[in-house]
């Protein structure tokens, strides 16, 4: 299990066997070099933990354990875990900062605790086996090559899967394998030697306010702002090693390093990338802050090997993953880690601060919240006669939603097209009822506001969904550690009481967070247009992985898991071919699930041989 995981720790190894009890890891060496070796344990040896990540107030923490009589033995972080759990149990966790997730083995009360920090940027998969004997127990490890290789059941869990489709990515809970499922963001889950196991929250997302607290003024925001994410910077440079930063054009990325400049006595390491296509590089933008901040500035234009590196992306996600910006995320942590170990990134800032065009759009579309039914269900019904090809059939339909909510679903995963692309037995159900069951936790009840609703879903499942697990592989499989200051849990807490009118304001998202710290940053940079991280997906798909894609989503192997309409499939091929439309994202998502069947295939028959070797 640790094999399988040693790009994510290459510096070093550690085990506890205890009886029918095993921890292991692998160690990426960021703080107290020398002794922070894992498993670390307490005085006495009755308490052991693994831990994945970093604790931020570790030194904080530990000042207050040795005044309550604590030992240390290390300067590390990871000790700083065990002690905690002895004084206050589980509601020590409380008062934890950082991005984590961590076993801890309680011999004393024969248990395992596992933990995840706030937003889930530390992952952490379980299997909590029950009936089969010699198998029975509890699972776990940072990646799901790691319970693979424990022999875990791989059944295929067809609703998650059906999640994909709608989604482009697997939320939390939920994995491709019925008998694996992720540990929530801000959870624990505690499993005794009987097999019992109980789960709980130390935290949840707070909701977006919608007005502004009492005595709460907009000026007093952005100093609030302004400082809790200095804070969090600063919190997120301790380090052993070199710390440098991702700098992309955009507001939060060079809000980062502006930060992290004005609070350190050495040039920052920056690193930027582009592409030779004309509208995917921000090189120029980032050159700006650089010399603005004579930061140690590296960058490059890639010309990847497409299609190696499309699968080494299969292998380090291990379940489908249809987020195409984890092809710009990998490369940049790969030239990251020739210079540093750790990255500090902007991650998170679109949707605590609601940068994305998609909450504008529910602004701006809120008068259709006052069309008569009747009106909407003609509109349906137009849309509905549309043949798929016809322009403006998309826009019908979402217009034709009766909710502000349902707009936003709809022209994000627009149900009338998974309806031609999905065969019936593969189709998610269509009543809401199947979305509002799978993702609770992300949804708000129905009578709240829209926009509150779109912002909280965007960080309660697509932040920790997609965004965090993409950032989390692409860099760990370069063994590169990433911080992200804008997930700050006090920072989001701020961010939470601050009104909807402060962050959507001046026709632009973050408008808030833009007045507390946009001084800092080259005039040029304000006066961009948002763009996201992304790569020329839809060029390469008609060059260099013309003939991948094409090979793939045609083969018999694909088309014989009946899960597609053959015809539409190439209909997407073709369209997009001819560049009447760009279908790169549908293509991309649907080659991401193939080469994922494939690797999982590939892999249960190593996995098979392996067992039969050691028999």
């Amino acid at each position: 299990m640790c094999e399988e995981i040693r790009h994510r720790g290459p510096d070093d190894e550690g085990y506890r066997i205890e009886g029918r009890i095993g921890l292991g890891m692998r160690r990426l060496s960021i703080i107290d070099l020398a002794t922070g070796r894992q498993p670390i344990s307490n005085e006495d040896g009755t308490v052991w933990v693994v831990f994945n990540g970093e604790i931020y107030n570790y030194r904080e923490l530990r000042g207050s354990l040795i005044r309550s009589g604590h030992r240390f033995r290390t300067q590390s972080d990871t000790e700083v875990l065990v002690h905690l759990y002895e004084e206050e149990g589980v509601d020590g966790l409380q008062r934890l900062s950082g991005m984590f997730a961590c076993a801890i083995w309680d011999s004393r009360q024969r248990s395992m605790l596992l933990v995840r920090d706030r937003f889930g940027k530390k992952p952490l998969y379980y299997a909590a086996l029950t009936g089969l004997s010699a198998r029975d127990g509890l699972y776990f490890g940072s990646e799901l090559k790691c319970l693979r290789a424990a022999g875990v059941p791989l059944e295929h869990d067809r609703e998650a899967l059906q999640l994909y489709f709608l989604l482009g990515y697997i939320p939390d809970p939920w994995t491709p394998y019925t008998a694996i499922r992720k540990l929530a963001p801000g959870g624990w889950l505690r499993w005794d030697a009987d097999g019992r196991m109980e789960q709980g929250r130390y935290w949840t997302l707070p909701v977006p306010a919608e007005r502004a607290p009492a005595r709460f003024s907009e000026l007093e925001a952005c100093d609030y702002v302004r400082n809790a994410f200095d804070e969090a910077v600063k919190m997120r440079l301790i380090s052993d090693v070199p710390v440098g930063a991702f700098l992309s054009g955009g507001i939060d990325s060079t809000s980062v390093v502006a930060s992290m400049a004005l609070q350190s006595s050495q040039p920052v390491k920056t690193f930027s990338i582009g592409f030779e296509e004309p509208g995917f590089s921000e090189l120029s933008l980032a050159a700006a802050l650089a010399k603005k901040y004579r930061t140690e500035h590296h960058h490059m234009i890639v010309r990847p090997d497409s299609v190696d590196l499309v699968s080494r992306l299969v292998r380090h996600f291990d379940e489908p993953f249809g987020d195409s910006s984890a092809i710009p995320t990998y490369l940049v942590s790969q030239f990251a880690a020739r210079h540093v170990k750790v990255a500090l990134t902007g991650d998170g800032g679109d949707e605590l601060f609601a940068g994305y065009e998609s909450f504008l759009d529910i602004q701006r579309l809120r008068l259709l919240d006052y069309v008569p039914p009747v009106v909407r269900a003609l509109v349906s019904r137009i849309a509905d006669r549309l043949p798929y090809p016809a322009y403006g059939k998309n826009y019908l339909r979402m217009i034709s939603q009766p909710t502000a909510l349902g707009r936003y679903f709809e022209s994000a995963s627009p149900h009338y097209l998974l309806e031609r692309l999905l065969t019936p037995e593969w189709m998610p159900p269509a009543d809401g009822a199947f979305l509002t069951r799978k993702m609770a936790h992300a949804l708000l009840p129905d009578r709240t506001d829209a926009l509150t609703q779109a912002l909280y879903f965007e960080a309660a499942a697509k932040l920790t969904g997609d965004m965090l697990v993409k950032v989390d592989r692409m860099s760990m499989a370069n063994s590169l550690e990433v911080r992200c200051p804008m997930l700050d849990h006090e920072l989001a807490g701020l961010a939470a009481r601050i009104p909807h009118s402060w962050k959507l304001k001046n026709g632009r998202g973050k408008d808030i967070f833009i007045r507390a710290v946009g001084h800092r940053l080259p005039p040029e940079l304000l006066r961009q247009p948002k763009r996201g991280f992304g790569v020329p997906l839809g060029s390469w798909l008609r060059g260099s992985l013309r003939s991948f894609v094409w090979d793939h989503l045609t083969s018999r192997a694909f088309l014989d898991r009946r899960m597609v309409s053959p015809e539409f499939v190439m209909h997407l091929l073709e369209e997009h071919d001819r560049g009447r439309r760009d279908n790169h994202h549908h293509l991309w998502k649907l080659l991401m699930l193939e080469l994922w069947f494939q690797e999982d295939g590939r892999q249960r028959t190593a996995a098979t041989s392996a067992q039969a070797c050691a028999v």
